[in-house]
């Protein structure tokens, strides 16, 4: 077997792989964006607090609001180990997954003690020192 041989063949049993893992690749693609999200761009050391104060009421809300999306969008009941879930029951089950997710990236972060670059989304001050004079005194 030449080494061109064995490229060719890697490639075949490496394309054979991809096919047979793309689904769960793509269907783990959403998750794995959600978390970077929740881990990479939210300061859970300002969050936190926040919450504390009151905002986890706009968060549930919103859950509760997407839950009913959710459910009026793709109204069918889940059959989940011989079981049944009703309609419903099942998105709110994954709402709360997934804020739950949100709220375990926080922890991790905070356990880590990483916290993502302060990003300034304000325009930068206008300095007035800059050599010429306006003839005001």
């Amino acid at each position: 077997m030449t080494w061109l041989d064995w490229l060719a063949l890697t490639r075949d049993k490496l394309a054979d792989t991809l096919i047979f893992l793309g689904p769960y690749l793509a269907a783990a693609l959403p998750f794995v964006a959600w978390c970077a999200w929740w881990l990479g761009a939210v300061n859970w050391r300002k969050c936190w607090p926040a919450l504390a104060r009151g905002a986890w009421v706009p968060v549930l809300l919103l859950a509760v609001v997407a839950v009913m999306v959710w459910a009026r969008l793709q109204a069918t009941d889940y059959p989940l180990l011989g079981l049944t879930v009703p309609n419903g029951w099942w998105q709110a089950g994954g709402v709360a997954g997934l804020v739950a997710v949100a709220l375990f990236c926080g922890w991790l972060q905070g356990y880590y003690g990483w916290t993502p670059p302060e990003i300034s989304v304000e325009p930068a001050p206008h300095a007035h020192g800059h050599g010429h004079h306006h003839g005001h005194h």
